[in-house]
């Protein structure tokens, strides 16, 4: 026994033993077990009783050397035992981390089935083909879908387009714009389309159906959809629609003028009474109509229907009061009134009058009717002709492409905006926008309204209710913009300050509103206007 106190109070023999040997003898020694410890049973047997009575101090002390042996023995064991505690707190430390990550990583899962909201979300790009006069990045500046994704706008028109579509990763567009003499190229995937062009048209170099084909190839969302788009592209298809329409609802609240249709110059042998009006192939925006007054000119143009190689349409020609448009944009109604003052039989040419009147029931079914077609518009506009017989006659139907016109400009496009917005959060984002419980229809905003309405019944005795101010000069035809403030109510009582325009506007409005059923006053009306528009642009 004192033998083996020497040797493990020696320094030298306790640093020479194996790492982790001096460890073991800590360890818990299960029972049974002899192997934790190179002691003898003898040994561990005598042990336990010497530390107490050395700490005791009931013993005698022992000699000097074999107690400063017991001393180096005791410190050495508690280093070790002190390292074992270390290495133990440690082994505890790596534990509990382990198993906070381990409990973090298990709420993380049990969390990931509410969608957690990113920092950072990918913007959706809509494309707009539209010209440059326009610049719709601005009206969808700020704007989130379900404010969340921001709304990147790519504008273009058709001929500056070129694409690729694929079954799997869609539609890739590439654009080239001209944008202040600089070249600017760009490659994207839109998320959706709004189209305010014509995707098509007799012009050579403006048939841009095969880009129509290419989106919804890619299966690209729009405003109108592109099946609608599509079939706009022939005014006589749109047409075979609107005759539908009129077997379905009757003449009387649905009045169709009268159309035929020729395949081709061959068919074009007999035609209805004279004056007709002759529409070459896709005719639109008063492109490709020409005026018909005999037989004998009724032949030269079916030669150039021949050159031509195209189809053709005629239709009675009817003597006019004024145009009317109904346009529908989402669920905002507008009607608008608009008479020659150039005299020239189509009313888009020239200048004239523009005047928005009252939306009315009769005007209402006529839009909603026609917004059903081809699996619905979005945007969409009737045109209707006002005999001077009294009755109305349903011209033509537009789609997304249609012109914006009279003072509210700025109000449809903003319309446009918020149902394009709408639009795209229902398709990409699911998010349903409740619409709203009534029908919103934009009245005119000034005075001077006239009692009636635009039905065969009253039109006889005056015009649609309308706002009396709409006035555009031959330099301002059918441009957008603000109704002239010469016009408003009241401001003929002041002669002396008035200037020119404004002398006209009110001369004109108090002859129109004394004898507007009278043509010889109206045509007396006219060719005095023309004189003062004559004086007005002399100096």
């Amino acid at each position: 026994m004192n033998y083996l106190r020497r040797r493990l109070s020696d320094s030298s023999f306790v640093a020479n033993l194996p790492n982790g040997y001096m460890m073991d003898l800590q360890r818990p020694t299960p029972p049974g077990s002899s192997t934790s410890s190179p002691a003898s049973p003898a040994t561990e047997r005598r042990q336990p009783p010497s530390v107490p009575s050395q700490t005791q101090g009931s013993a005698p002390a022992p000699a000097p050397a074999s107690g400063a042996g017991s001393g180096s023995f005791l410190s050495s064991f508690s280093s070790v035992v002190k390292s074992a505690q270390m290495a133990q707190n440690v082994a505890a430390a790596a534990h509990a981390k382990s198993a906070a990550a381990a409990a973090a990583a298990e709420g993380a899962s049990a969390g990931s089935t509410q969608p957690a909201k990113p920092v950072i979300r990918k913007p959706k790009i809509l494309l707009v083909i539209d010209d440059q006069h326009t610049d719709w990045a601005k009206y969808f500046r700020g704007k989130k879908l379900n404010g969340e994704y921001e709304i990147r706008v790519e504008q273009a028109e058709f001929s500056e387009i070129n694409l690729a579509s694929y079954v799997n990763s869609g539609c890739m567009v590439d654009m080239q714009v001209n944008k202040g003499g600089t070249k600017v190229v760009r490659s994207f995937k839109p998320d959706f389309v709004l189209i305010r062009q014509h995707a098509y048209s007799m012009v050579p170099g403006e048939d841009f159906r095969n880009l129509v084909i290419g989106l919804h190839f890619g299966g690209v969302p729009s405003v109108n959809s592109l099946f609608s788009i599509y079939n706009f592209c022939s005014k006589p298809w749109v047409f075979s629609q609107m005759i539908k329409l009129y077997h379905s609802l009757g003449p009387e609240k649905f009045p169709l003028n009268e159309q035929t249709f020729y395949p081709n110059h061959t068919q074009m042998v007999t035609t209805p009474s004279y004056p007709v009006v002759v529409k070459m192939g896709h005719a639109h925006a008063g492109m490709g109509k020409i005026k018909v007054e005999n037989q004998q000119d009724f032949q030269d143009i079916t030669s150039v229907v021949a050159l031509a190689g195209t189809y053709a349409t005629t239709e009675a020609y009817i003597q006019s009061k004024y145009d009317i448009r109904i346009q529908k944009i989402g669920s905002n109604y507008k009607a608008y009134m608009r008479t020659s003052i150039s005299g020239n039989w189509k009313a888009n040419t020239g200048s004239a009058m523009l005047e928005q009147i009252a939306m009315t029931d009769r005007y209402r079914l006529w839009v909603d009717s026609c917004a059903e077609m081809f699996g619905g518009l979005d945007i969409c506009a009737v045109k209707a002709v006002h005999g001077k017989d009294g009755n109305d006659y349903i011209i033509e139907v537009m789609d997304s492409s249609m012109p914006l016109i009279g003072e509210h400009v700025e109000e449809d496009r903003q319309l446009i905006t918020e149902l394009v917005i709408n639009k795209m959060a229902h398709v990409l984002l699911g998010v349903s926008t409740p619409q709203p419980s009534f029908v919103k229809t934009t009245q005119p905003r000034r005075g001077g309204h006239r009692s009636g309405s635009a039905s065969p019944s009253q039109s006889a005795q005056g015009s649609p209710q309308r706002a009396r101010s709409a006035t555009t000069s031959p330099s301002q035809a059918f441009q957008p913009g603000p109704i002239p403030a010469s016009s408003v109510p009241g401001a003929q009582k002041q002669p002396p300050q008035l200037n020119k325009s404004q002398s006209l506007t009110n001369t004109f409005t108090e002859t129109l509103r004394g004898s507007l059923t009278d043509d010889e006053a109206k045509a007396e009306t006219i060719r005095s206007l023309r004189q003062s528009f004559a004086s007005l642009f002399s100096d």
